[in-house]
């Protein structure tokens, strides 16, 4: 979408979500040298943005890529380029060699399409499951911040993340948030536990910043503890812990 020059102030939306072509982005990158306004607004917009994408960020189905490499083997290939004969060929020669490599690009264009089309279906069923997964989610997060009898504590882990619990016990239910949490290395994520007199149980992963519903029973739990574990987790703690703190009375 093309916008007028004098327009420049209302672009700061699609600026930030990449909406504007390389003439419009270039002219409001010039514009934000000299508009403290719009940049603010901006940087307010990016924020924003990452905010709800990180809310529903799922990883790619781990088995989407040996998918698309399997159906490679399924799509024919272009036949070889032959050099045309010295001697002016007849018309009606022309045209049968005209149409064989034209049938065959097409057969492999429908059957590249084909593939492609079904991948699509199946990915968009996928998707529309992860978005649905992540609607969820929000919505059992949003319950128990917006419980009448919500209490919260805040705490820090050993590696310097700032920690948020907050807890319902009418919804039975605890929230957990992360900020600056370090990247874990190669085959580790970050597991929550549920302290229960001196046991803990597994209460759900978060492998980067953010805000997760923990998983179990916080009713008769004392304590919401972190620790760094094998990706996929384990069923008990296998590392000192990062963080274990009293869960909100």
């Amino acid at each position: 979408m093309k916008h007028h020059a004098d327009d420049a102030h209302t672009l700061a939306a699609a600026y930030a979500l990449g909406a504007l072509d390389d003439d419009e982005r270039q002219t409001f990158q010039a514009h934000l040298q000299s508009c403290e306004a719009c940049r603010q607004e901006a940087a307010e917009f990016e924020a924003t943005a990452a905010r709800l994408a990180a809310a529903v960020s799922q990883p790619p189905p781990a088995a989407a890529k040996a998918q698309v490499m399997a159906a490679l083997d399924g799509v024919r290939q272009l036949p070889p380029r032959v050099p045309a004969p010295a001697a002016a060929p007849a018309f009606g020669d022309f045209l049968r060699r005209r149409a064989l490599p034209l049938a065959l690009a097409a057969g492999v264009a429908a059957a590249a399409l084909g593939g492609i089309a079904v991948w699509q279906a199946h990915n968009r069923q996928e998707l529309q499951q992860q978005a649905r997964q992540a609607q969820q989610q929000l919505d059992a997060v949003s319950t128990v911040l917006a419980a009448p009898d919500a209490r919260t504590v805040h705490g820090k882990t050993a590696n310097g993340a700032l920690t948020t619990v907050v807890a319902s016990d009418r919804q039975n239910k605890a929230v957990f948030t992360a900020a600056g949490l370090p990247a874990p290395a190669a085959g580790k994520t970050y597991q929550l536990w549920l302290d229960h007199d001196g046991t803990m149980r597994p209460a759900g992963l978060i492998d980067h910043d953010g805000t997760v519903l923990l998983t179990g029973n916080p009713a008769d739990a004392g304590a919401v503890g972190l620790t760094l574990e094998p990706t996929g987790g384990s069923p008990h703690p296998t590392s000192a812990p990062l963080l274990l703190m009293a869960l909100p009375t």
